[in-house]
């Protein structure tokens, strides 16, 4: 992710592990616990990405549902959402 800083674009930015659609960012752990440094981490990439939408997830967990975490930054909230660069009423 290149960081931009009014019409500079620097290459040498941060490394999200996967984004998925340039909708959503995606971290991958294999850590004991989450911690709060791990979502900082994510909130940092959906700010410079401007994304709203992220998940962390721990590998070294027995069930992988006891390592996801979904992070939500300034969801907007209209009455139709833009994802994927489709619009999807409230219903689908």
């Amino acid at each position: 992710m290149p960081i931009l800083y009014e019409s500079i674009k620097i290459d040498t930015g941060y490394r999200a592990d996967m984004v998925v659609e340039n909708c959503i960012i995606i971290e991958n752990k294999t850590v004991d616990q989450l911690a709060p440094i791990h979502e900082a981490q994510l909130l940092t990439y959906l700010k410079l990405g401007k994304l709203h939408i992220g998940f962390l997830i721990n590998w070294n967990v027995t069930l992988l549902k006891y390592g996801l975490k979904r992070v939500v930054k300034n969801l907007p909230e209209p009455s139709r959402r833009v994802m994927a660069g489709k619009e999807l009423d409230n219903g689908s």
